[in-house]
């Protein structure tokens, strides 16, 4: 079995955004420096050859007038004593070379003596010895060099005022100076701003320092590539949330939305909530728009396009706030679910320790010999339980039925009576109801059972009765549910059927309130009323609603039933 060597990765050295600045800054000061250094020195090059160049063109005029000169062109022969008069002047005027040439461009004055009686360098002779003067660069024998050319012409003899030429040429001056002085010119003023260019590369350098630890300061130390990653990951929780998001501003305008929050504000669905900013929050949820938002709120009911929805609400310290909002009916259905899950689960509980608490009476009385007794508790059980199916036998919704059958076995296990009403009768057609029914059955029961359990707490000695009944006749359908308790206290009459309205503290009372919601959805009404000691909870629907189903199942708030309105 071979193995595969993994290979060794080293990390991979990164600059920090500190780094990345400094290193930027450096780069542009360098390049505008150089680039402004060089054009500088281009500038310097160019101005001192024309500084240079008019230099020379005065000195070769200079020399070509002077009588020895013109002799010594005009025989054309070299002299030691002319060579050596050229070379004082020469010296004298700081030049880098005075060239005499003749007519025919043979050197006889020149710097170097072993160069005399040489035809002259440059190719630059035919303007001069035709009698123009001349300003330019050329290599000579010396090197390249900014050269000054100006014609010798013969004694007596020149151009006229108009500059046309009257005589001949006899030869030519040439009077130079070399381009590495010129070079070394530049060379020199380089020198002499580059510790001014150090200075300037030191002050920026500290500058971008200060500006990057500033600027990470402002991103939370962060990094650039943190950044990115926080950005996606956002975005990705913004997709994620089944909730709206929106972000506010200190001046009431909407900085960010997800997909969601744009749907539920604009109401048809958008791919990117990010089409609808930045837009002020006025226009698009007035409502919101007009709740303080100084201080944290929680699940706050408010209307957004006609619907119900609850909103978190959190301030955020630069100003503005985070909101947070989810169609209620949603959150209700979900907490439905929940409730009616636990419900059951709650109901097979009692069942089962009901089966438990007749198994064991039945055991225990079979080991003390006594099997008479526990054949007539067995035949108790069957009849009751064979009862109470009679009962029910006219309540042809099965989920309704189950759901009484389970509440029976919970009242038995508090210690209180739960019957239904004989001649109570259910026809088939308000199974699409059936989801009203249950929420408004399964909350009035529960509430009586509390009623009645609070009762029992204070030390009353009356047992504890619940009855349910339930009815059609041609214009609708009536429930009941009646008990034995105290009743709703008079401080909660007015608003019974409101949310959170509860006698038992906080997070209670939406129960009666979503009875209420889902009744009226249906075209039907709930009433409470006092028969004499008892409690009554009325339910009553039109004929209609068995036709047309239930609508709050997709469009109305669900509560818990263990949320009591009592």
């Amino acid at each position: 079995m071979t193995r595969t060597a993994s290979r060794f990765v080293p990390p991979r050295f990164r600059l920090g955004i500190g780094g990345r600045l400094v290193a930027l800054h450096l780069a542009v000061l360098v390049s505008v420096t150089l680039l402004l250094g060089s054009i500088e020195v281009a500038f310097l090059q160019r101005s001192v050859r024309e500084e240079l160049g008019v230099r020379a063109l005065g000195i070769s005029r200079l020399v070509a007038s002077v009588p020895q000169v013109v002799a010594a062109a005009g025989l054309g022969r070299q002299d030691a004593a002319l060579n050596a008069y050229v070379g004082g002047l020469q010296r004298q005027v700081g030049a880098d070379y005075i060239v005499v040439g003749d007519a025919r461009g043979i050197r006889l004055a020149h710097p170097v003596p072993e160069r005399l009686g040489k035809p002259m360098e440059g190719g630059d002779n035919v303007l001069p010895l035709s009698g123009r003067e001349i300003v330019n660069v050329a290599t000579g024998s010396l090197g390249p060099a900014v050269r000054g050319k100006v014609p010798i012409w013969a004694a007596g003899t020149g151009p006229d005022a108009g500059g046309q030429v009257r005589s001949r040429v006899i030869g030519v001056v040439s009077t130079g100076y070399l381009m590495p002085r010129i070079d070394s010119l530049a060379a020199q003023v380089a020198r002499a701003i580059l510790p001014w260019f150090l200075l300037t590369l030191a002050l920026g350098t500290l500058g971008a320092l200060f500006i990057a630890r500033l600027l990470k300061r402002q991103i939370l130390n962060l990094e650039p590539e943190q950044i990115a990653a926080l950005v996606g990951q956002h975005r990705g929780v913004l997709a994620a949330l089944r909730d709206g998001v929106i972000a506010v501003d200190a001046s009431g305008t909407v900085t960010l939305a997800n997909e969601q929050a744009a749907e539920l504000l604009t109401g048809s669905p958008l791919t990117d909530g990010a089409r609808l900013l930045p837009a002020p929050l006025g226009p698009l949820w007035p409502e919101l728009a007009a709740v303080p938002t100084d201080a944290p709120l929680r699940n706050l009911g408010l209307q957004l396009r006609g619907a119900p929805v609850i909103v978190n609400l959190e301030p955020l310290p630069a100003g503005g706030f985070m909101a947070t909002f989810r169609d209620r009916a949603e959150v209700m259905r979900l907490a439905e679910e929940l409730t009616q899950v636990r419900g059951f689960v709650e109901v097979l509980r009692a069942q089962t320790h009901e089966h438990l608490n007749r198994m064991h009476t039945i055991s225990g009385l079979l080991q003390l010999g006594r099997p008479d007794e526990a054949i007539k508790v067995v035949r108790e059980e069957v009849r009751r339980d064979a009862d109470f199916r009679e009962l029910l036998r006219g309540i042809q919704v099965p989920r309704l039925a189950a759901l009484l059958t389970g509440k029976r076995d919970r009242a038995a296990e508090l210690g209180l009576h739960f019957s239904v009403e004989p001649g109570s009768e259910l026809s088939p057609r308000w199974e699409s109801a059936g989801e009203a029914l249950i929420t408004a059955a399964g909350n009035l029961i529960e509430n009586a059972f509390e009623a009645l359990r609070t009762q029992a707490g204070a030390g009353t000695v009356e047992a504890g009765q619940v009855l349910f009944s339930v009815g059609e006749d041609p214009e609708g359908l009536q429930l009941e549910v009646t008990d034995n308790g105290p009743g709703v206290a008079d401080h909660l009459s007015t608003t019974l059927f409101e949310a959170r309205s509860s006698s038992r503290g906080a997070g209670r009372g939406y129960g009666l309130s979503n009875v209420s919601t889902r009744i009226s959805a249906l075209g039907g009404t709930l009433q409470y009323l006092r028969r004499g000691p008892l409690t009554v909870f009325q339910v009553s629907l039109p004929r209609s609603a068995a036709v047309s189903g239930d609508p709050a199942r997709s469009s109305w708030p669900r509560e818990t039933v263990r949320e009591t309105g009592r």
